[in-house]
């Protein structure tokens, strides 16, 4: 009897954590995306006005991000730009927090990328 309640304990125990492990490998994943090679401009509301940004890729993913023209403040809306900026180079993906202090440059930034992004033919974006 004790045998057969610590065996019904050892499946539901491995069936509940196969069910976690599937439930949150699906949780944080990254959405890869095609682009189509070039360079696409993008645009996005910052706090101050429009953001345009040129952004530069490959089939492979995106290769640069050139800030080209903006309105915000250099401290924190420029810094906050400057900082998504390397973390998109860096990951890939724009689908990255917003900077405290900063959330209009930051959604503002974010959205000109999603833009281009659009454009070079990617499914990007956050959710």
């Amino acid at each position: 009897m004790r045998t057969e309640n610590t065996r019904r304990r050892l499946i539901v125990s491995m069936l509940i954590i196969a069910v976690l492990f599937v439930g949150c490998r699906g949780s944080g994943f990254i959405r890869e995306a095609v682009y189509r090679p070039g360079i696409y401009e993008g645009y996005g509301e910052g706090f101050r006005g429009l953001i345009h940004v040129l952004v530069q890729v490959s089939a492979a993913g995106i290769d640069d991000i050139e800030i080209l023209s903006h309105e915000e403040s250099s401290y924190p809306g420029v810094a906050a730009m400057e900082e998504l900026l390397e973390g998109i180079l860096e990951t890939g993906t724009t689908e990255l927090d917003a900077i405290s202090g900063a959330s209009f440059s930051s959604r503002g930034f974010l959205d000109a990328v999603e833009d281009a992004l659009r454009k070079a033919g990617g499914h990007e974006g956050r959710n």
